[in-house]
């Protein structure tokens, strides 16, 4: 019972931090994600059952308060957490190389699934002539 308070008082500082200090922070619009290191982290740390579970409660968290649609940014985190919990047999406490990759590789894919999908339910299917005029130069 008390992981389970600590693991919810983690989820709503960090949220907290994400959406009040680290905005005003921001350097160019440019502020960490600390849901996403968080769910990371729980899923290599933790395995994947722990980090399926943390990542929905961190994407619900961003659902309910700031999504349009219902339940997608849990499923992204939920696979987020997920997908780094087949790295918990890698995962070493004295390695940083591993947790380093891993959470910019989940934040780069987190954000790259969202523009691709929030861009397909805008209804814009000619993804040959966006590609090329909007989709490319904003992932660069």
């Amino acid at each position: 019972m008390r992981r389970k308070l600590v693991v919810a008082a983690i989820i709503i500082v960090c949220f907290l931090l994400q959406c009040t200090v680290f905005q005003t922070l921001a350097i160019a619009s440019i502020s960490p994600n600390l849901l996403i290191v968080v769910t990371a982290a729980f899923g290599f740390m933790r395995g994947k059952k722990e980090g399926l579970f943390i990542g929905f409660f961190c994407g619900a968290l961003i659902d309910i308060l700031f999504g349009s649609v219902l339940g997608f940014y849990a499923l992204v985190y939920m696979f987020i957490g997920y997908a780094n919990g087949f790295f918990r047999k890698n995962f070493f406490p004295d390695g940083i190389w591993l947790p380093v990759m891993l959470i910019a590789i989940s934040d780069f894919c987190c954000n790259l699934f969202v523009y691709f999908i929030l861009f397909w339910f805008r209804g814009r299917f000619d993804f040959g002539y966006y590609l090329g005029h909007t989709i490319l130069p904003e992932i660069v």
